[in-house]
């Protein structure tokens, strides 16, 4: 077992465009997933129906991963804040917007509102960008191919370490959308 087994996801409804979240949960496992069979009377399950009926099914968005049940709280709780909950004029379907006084303060980070969802953003533009790069060289981009011709190049102390493109294509790996060959490229698969 992970030793962080915690997550943050969104449930996301494809019939807009864009698709727009309608929940925002942590679980561990198949949490994100088991929506879908604990049908109730609640709003959320009433989307999901919605959703079905109309022959598509449920965006599942990963957010955050390898969490501690703490930071999985926290980042729960400012995301419903940030998109709000409906019965107060908000995106979200939870039932209730989480205190984030309430959460332990055993994370040592003092998070900006915001912040983390501008870091999410920003993230979805450089996993973006070093697809199209990878589909645009059927034989394959390296690491130093995405920092050098994406400007993700570092020069911190002095040293080249170009551990950003590192983290975009491991993601990009992790979720199958890049493999690597046996000559160290890496190579778009079909999305």
């Amino acid at each position: 077992m992970a030793q962080n087994p915690f997550y943050v996801y969104a449930l996301k409804d494809p019939t807009e465009k864009p698709s727009k979240p309608f929940y925002i949960g942590k679980g561990t496992g198949n949490r994100a997933w088991e929506h879908h069979t604990k049908i109730d009377d609640s709003e959320k399950s009433s989307v999901i129906q919605k959703i079905k009926a109309s022959g598509h099914e449920v965006i599942h968005t990963t957010i955050a991963d390898n969490l501690t049940e703490q930071q999985a709280l926290k980042i729960e709780a400012e995301l419903i804040s940030a998109f709000g909950i409906r019965s107060q004029g908000g995106l979200l379907t939870n039932k209730v917007r989480p205190n984030t006084e309430n959460i332990s303060q055993k994370i040592k980070a003092n998070i900006p509102d915001g912040c983390y969802e501008k870091a999410q953003m920003a993230l979805e533009l450089m996993k973006s960008a070093v697809m199209e790069l990878a589909k645009a060289n059927p034989h394959g981009i390296s690491n130093s191919d995405a920092a050098k011709y994406l400007g993700l190049q570092s020069d911190y102390g002095g040293g080249s370490k170009d551990y950003l493109s590192y983290s975009i294509i491991g993601l990009l790996m992790k979720e199958g959308r890049l493999t690597r060959t046996a000559n160290r490229k890496h190579i778009a698969t079909g999305e």
